[in-house]
């Protein structure tokens, strides 16, 4: 058994596709996918969604790319997400200065804010992006006390000393398609390093398609073929490897069952 931990199937891309996205799934042993919301706008698509087959799950939250100048996030707003039975997680959110280095970051501050208070609230678990980031979103899980809802950092490009703090943390750690590419040397020491109890593993979809399909429309399915590479990283098999990262979601998502 494999789980996709991270994916949007309502970018028009996959959503358009969805049961032959599910029948890829099978095939490959893909038995579960957690589809994560990204704007207001698309928090009631994802859950509808994850509501259309059993095997789904859905996250509320708003990306931090996503500037909304017409729209205030508040806390019974996005709390009010979080009581649907098939939300089982806040986010994706996070801090992400990549686009906007030389530009006020507050309002991604409060922003973040605002998601760890509803995890907090809520009990649920925090899906996490970080980009040209990590000091500050480390300092702020850290001062607010993720332990009382769990957190992922999603995607994690970071290098061994990051993983290691968040770890710390009590976060987990999950990994895209990256990991697959020659490249990512660092991304490659941190699927070596990361305890097997505390790993994730996910596409990321429709972006990141691991090699072989690196370049193309990324979907759950595909999630195969990154776990793959990880488990010869780690020189174990991929039966081990799947048992243990689904284990781990479970423990994570724990309004997430099993079906």
């Amino acid at each position: 058994m494999l789980i996709d931990s991270h994916c949007h199937l309502n970018f028009p891309e996959l959503k358009s596709n969805l049961p032959n996205l599910l029948t890829n799934m099978s095939e490959n042993n893909v038995d579960y996918a957690l589809v994560v919301s990204t704007r207001p706008d698309n928090i009631i698509d994802v859950i509808d969604i994850a509501k259309s087959d059993e095997r789904l799950f859905a996250t509320a939250g708003i990306h931090p790319d996503e500037k909304l100048p017409d729209f205030v996030l508040s806390h019974d707003y996005l709390l009010e997400f979080s009581k649907e039975e098939k939300v089982v997680a806040i986010g994706e959110t996070g801090l992400d200065y990549y686009w906007s280095k030389d530009q006020d970051m507050k309002w991604q501050h409060d922003r973040f804010q605002i998601h760890i208070d509803v995890a907090k609230t809520s009990g649920l678990p925090l899906v996490i992006h970080t980009r040209d980031s990590a000091h500050d979103v480390h300092g702020m899980l850290q001062h607010s006390g993720i332990e009382e809802c769990g957190a992922v950092i999603h995607c994690f490009t970071e290098d061994i000393t990051w993983a290691r703090k968040f770890l710390d943390l009590g976060a987990y750690i999950s990994l895209s398609g990256i990991a697959t590419f020659k490249s990512a040397t660092q991304v490659h020491e941190v699927a070596k390093f990361v305890p097997l109890d505390r790993l994730l593993v996910e596409t990321d979809s429709p972006y990141l398609a691991p090699v072989p399909y690196r370049g193309k429309t990324n979907q759950p399915a595909y999630v195969k073929n990154t776990a793959q590479f990880i488990a010869d990283l780690r020189e174990i098999n991929l039966e081990e490897l799947a048992k243990s990262t689904s284990n781990n979601f479970f423990k994570l998502f724990t309004k997430a069952k099993r079906v």
